[in-house]
């Protein structure tokens, strides 16, 4: 089973029924234990940077996510899961996220429309499990006005042209995020989830 966690922020129910479209098992959960007894994890969400760590702090789930990783088992973060992966954020004051990947989530700079919301490329920057059948370059599903600035660039498995280059994708172990929702791009996206359920079999 693959516990998708539950902050009190987020679309999970989409995330949840993107797994059932590919036939992967997926429980929306709000315990540290349900994490600890996954396969696999994903960290969902949309919504402020700063209340999203709040409340994973308050609920113990902060350590489930950070021991989850330690533990080896597949992690996906999506869209604001990926930002709360890194050391800081930069939305509204400066706050301190999980600190898995070195860097900062950065407004989108100045001369594009804000938010980024809609369809655009994604490029593979490396080569990875979660890409298999997937097309280099296709297009998927961005709602965000924030960024993050990998501090090792070797960290970066896609990079996305909106305002200039940002990674929208970030990889290292058993850790992949992703900028864009999977669960909102259609078939392509699908593929990247059903990939995600085979690593956690």
């Amino acid at each position: 089973m693959i516990a998708i966690i539950d902050y009190g922020m987020g679309n999970l129910r989409s995330v949840q029924k993107g797994f059932e479209k590919v036939e992967v098992d997926a429980a929306i959960v709000d315990e540290p234990a349900a994490v600890a007894g996954a396969a696999g994890v994903v960290l969902p969400g949309v919504g402020a940077f700063v209340d999203a760590i709040g409340q994973l702090r308050k609920s113990g789930l902060d350590q489930a996510v950070l021991e989850a990783i330690k533990s080896g088992k597949p992690f996906l973060g999506i869209c604001l899961g990926l930002q709360l992966l890194f050391e800081r954020s930069f939305e509204d004051g400066e706050h301190t996220g999980l600190g898995v990947f070195a860097g900062a989530v950065e407004r989108i700079p100045a001369g594009v429309k804000i938010p980024h919301m809609g369809w655009n490329q994604v490029k593979q920057v490396r080569d990875m499990p979660l890409y298999s059948g997937v097309p280099d370059s296709a297009d998927f599903y961005f709602v965000h006005s924030y960024v993050a600035r990998p501090t090792d660039p070797a960290v970066i498995a896609a990079t996305t042209d909106y305002g200039g280059d940002f990674a929208s994708g970030v990889a290292r172990d058993n850790v992949y995020a992703f900028q864009f929702h999977p669960e909102k791009s259609g078939l392509i996206g699908l593929e990247i989830l059903r990939n995600f359920g085979r690593l956690s079999a």
